[in-house]
C-alpha cells in the first residue's frame, strides 16, 4: 500500500480519539501529527545512504528503537508503538486486521516549550541555557559507554558527507564544500589521536546522536531531551563532547553565542572537568555537526521537490563549519575587582567575543565554590576561609590551564584580591604559552555597598560585611587595566573590549 493513503488516514483525524483539526509536521524522516493531547510519528517511507526506512519491518524496527532510547529520559513525552491496521472500513489505528504501518504514540507537548520556540520570543536566558548544560552532563552521565575507535567514527562520518554531498553536484548553496572537506581532513588528522585517547577512557558513548534546539523541550519548566537517534547505532555511538557540539553549534548558527557558552560552560562544570582537554577536538566537532545540517537540508530539499529552497542556510551552515575550523588562537582574560563592581556582568558578556567557537570557557569562583549545590545555597564564611579560597583558586587555575593547552581561550571571574593569586594567574598562563590580560573593575565604596545591598539571585555570598573586610586587606600594587565600574553595562563591555583588541593589535 503506498504510504500515501496512511498519510491522509493519520491526517484526516480519524485515528485521534478527541478528534478535531490534525497539524501536520514533516522531517526528511518524520511526519508527526498532532490532535489534541496526542502526537503520532510515521517513519517516512525513504532510503537513504545512512537511513533505510523502505520497508514497514524496517520502520517498525526503528519505532521500536526510538520508544526504547527515548522513554527512560523523557516518561513525559513517550507512551508507546502502535499498528495501523486496514480493515474493511477502511485504515484503522490498531485495529484487529493486516498491519501497513506503525506509529510512535507519544503526548503532545505545548508548542511553546519547545527550544527553539523558547529561543524564538527571546526567552533563552544564561539560567535557562546552564539548565540545559547540567541536563545533557546528566544525561552523559547515564548514557552506556562503548568501545569504539573515536577517530574512525568522525571519519566514517566525513566520509559519507563527501558521498552525500556528491549527489548534489553545483546545488545553490555548497560553493564551500570543497573547502571545507580540505579542512575537516587536516583537522581530523590533527586530534585523531585524542580522539582514539578519549574514546579508550570512556567518553565515546551510546549518546543521544541528534541533539539540537529542535530535540529540547521544556517540561515543568525543567529541559528534557527527547528524539533521540535511533535509525543508526553507529551514528548514535558517539563521543559526547561530539553530541553536546551539535546544540552548541545550532545556538551559533542562530547568532546566540552567548547561549552557547552557558551551556558549554554548565556541561563542562558538571563534568567535573573531565571534558576539559577534550576541547581541542570541539573546532573539528563542531564542523562536523554544522556540515551534517547542510546535508540534511539539502536532502529535506529534495523529499520534497523543492531543489535549491534552503540555498542561503545550506552556505550559512558550511560557512559556519569553515569558520569553526580556524579558531583564534587561545588567551587568558582574568576580571577582578571587589564585591558588587560587576564582575560577573562584565565577564559572561564577554566570553563570547573571545577566541575560538562559541568563545572563552568561563571560570567562576562563585560558580566553583558552589558547584553540585541546590540552587541559592548559602554557604557560612567557613567556606570563604584563606585555604578554602586558595583551594578553590587553585582548582580553577588547574581547569584553566588545561582548557588553555586544549587550544581554548579562558576567561577566569573572581576578586583576585591577593596580590599573590594575579601572580599566579599570570603563571598559569605563562606555562600554556598564551597572552593574559587583566582587567580591574573600580568603583566607589558606596556604589559598591548600594548594590550588594539590592544583590538578588547571584551566585556570591558577599554583603557589606564582606566588602569591608576585603577593603581593609592589603591589595598590593596593580598592574591591570582599571575599568570604570561606575558606567552602564554595555559601557563597560565596549571598554573592556577595545582594551583587549588594543593590546591583540
Amino acid at each position: 500500500m503506498p504510504q500515501t493513503e496512511t498519510v491522509a488516514f493519520l491526517a484526516s483525524g480519524r485515528a485521534f480519539e478527541s478528534g478535531g483539526p490534525v497539524e501536520v509536521v514533516e522531517t526528511h524522516g518524520a511526519y508527526v501529527f498532532l490532535c489534541g493531547d496526542t502526537a503520532l510519528k510515521l517513519k517516512r517511507a525513504v532510503k537513504y545512504d545512512y537511513m533505510d526506512l523502505s520497508t514497514v519491518a524496517l520502520r517498525k524496527a526503528l519505532i521500536a528503537r526510538e520508544l526504547e532510547l527515548n522513554r527512560p529520559a523523557a516518561p513525559q513525552v513517550y507512551r508507546d508503538m502502535l499498528p495501523v491496521t486496514q480493515e474493511a472500513t477502511g485504515l484503522a489505528l490498531d485495529g484487529p486486521g493486516p498491519v501497513v504501518d506503525w506509529v510512535l504514540r507519544m503526548w503532545r507537548f505545548p508548542a511553546e516549550n519547545e527550544l527553539e520556540r523558547v529561543v524564538e520570543r527571546g526567552a533563552l536566558d544564561d539560567r535557562l541555557a546552564i539548565a540545559m548544560g547540567t541536563a545533557i552532563a546528566a544525561y552523559h552521565a547515564a548514557a552506556p559507554v562503548l568501545q569504539r575507535p573515536g577517530q574512525a567514527l568522525i571519519a566514517d562520518i566525513l566520509a559519507e558527507l563527501g558521498r552525500v554531498f556528491a549527489e548534489f553536484p553545483d546545488a545553490p548553496g555548497t560553493q564551500r564544500i570543497g573547502t571545507w572537506r580540505t579542512a575537516a581532513t587536516a583537522r581530523l588528522e590533527a586530534v585523531g589521536p585524542l580522539l582514539d585517547s578519549r574514546a579508550r577512557a570512556g567518553h565515546v558513548r551510546r549518546a543521544h546522536g541528534d541533539l539540537h534546539l529542535r530535540n529540547l523541550v521544556l517540561i515543568d519548566g525543567a529541559p528534557v531531551l527527547y528524539d533521540a537517534l535511533e535509525f543508526d547505532e553507529t551514528l548514535g555511538t558517539c563521543d559526547v563532547l561530539y553530541d553536546i557540539a551539535f546544540l552548541v553549534m545550532d545556538l551559533c548558527h542562530r547568532a546566540l553565542p552567548r547561549q552557547a557558552c552557558r551551556v558549554l560552560d554548565a556541561w563542562l562544570l558538571a563534568s567535573g572537568g573531565a571534558e576539559d582537554a577534550g576541547l581541542a577536538a570541539l573546532p573539528l566537532f563542531l564542523s562536523v555537526r554544522a556540515a551534517i545540517r547542510a546535508m540534511v537540508l539539502l536532502q529535506t530539499d529534495a523529499a520534497r521537490d523543492r531543489p535549491g529552497a534552503s540555498a542561503a542556510e545550506v552556505d550559512a551552515y558550511l560557512a559556519l563549519g569553515c569558520a569553526a575550523l580556524h579558531p583564534a588562537p587561545p588567551k587568558l582574560i582574568a576580571v577582578g575587582g571587589y564585591s558588587g563592581s560587576g564582575k560577573s556582568v562584565l565577564a559572561r558578556a564577554l566570553a563570547p567575543a573571545i577566541g575560538a567557537l562559541p568563545g572563552a570557557v568561563l571560570l567562576s569562583s562563585d560558580v566553583a565554590r558552589k558547584a553540585g549545590m541546590e540552587e541559592g545555597t548559602r554557604l557560612a564564611q567557613a567556606a570563604y576561609a584563606p585555604e578554602r579560597r586558595n583551594s578553590v583558586y587553585q582548582g580553577l587555575f588547574a581547569r584553566a590551564e588545561t582548557i588553555l593547552r586544549a587550544g581554548h581561550s579562558v576567561l577566569v571571574d573572581a576578586t583576585f584580591l591577593d596580590p599573590a593569586l594575579r601572580l599566579a594567574v599570570s603563571d598559569v598562563a605563562r606555562r600554556a604559552g598564551v597572552p593574559i590580560h587583566g582587567l580591574w573593575l573600580d568603583a566607589p565604596v558606596t556604589v559598591l555597598e548600594d548594590r550588594l545591598r539590592k544583590r538578588v539571585g547571584d551566585a556570591s555570598d558577599a554583603d557589606v560585611a564582606v566588602l569591608h573586610k576585603q577593603l581593609a586587606a592589603p591589595r598590593g600594587t596593580m598592574a591591570w587595566h582599571a575599568l570604570d565600574a561606575t558606567r552602564a553595562p554595555d559601557a563597560i563591555l565596549n571598554a573592556a573590549q577595545a582594551v583587549l583588541d588594543a593590546r591583540d593589535g
